[in-house]
């Protein structure tokens, strides 16, 4: 294991964690206005790409699986989650 690659990743996940928490602290309620400019905030969904997207050559290069990136609130989902109700019954078993 690569050390250097490692301590990058070490400083590339603290600094994730760190925007995140001051995106999430200073997101006003809805309906009021956002004290970051839109090229700010730009700036930052910028930043958060490239930090996920070293991660994830760091992580490969480590052999490690892969981090989640975070998702912004406008933000497209790239997955569809499907909510199942109720249970299937195992035609084979005797319950």
């Amino acid at each position: 294991m690569d050390p250097e690659l490692s301590k990058e990743l070490q400083i590339l996940v603290t600094l994730r964690k760190v925007l995140s928490s001051v995106v999430r602290e200073i997101t006003p309620e809805p309906g009021m206005r956002h004290p970051l400019s839109a090229g700010t905030m730009e700036d930052l969904k910028q930043s958060f790409s490239l930090i996920s997207a070293r991660e994830k050559e760091i992580t490969e290069q480590l052999g490690k699986p892969s981090l989640h990136r975070p998702r912004f609130i406008d933000e497209k989902p790239t997955t569809n989650v499907v909510h199942l109700h109720g249970t299937i019954k195992n035609e084979d078993s005797d319950s």
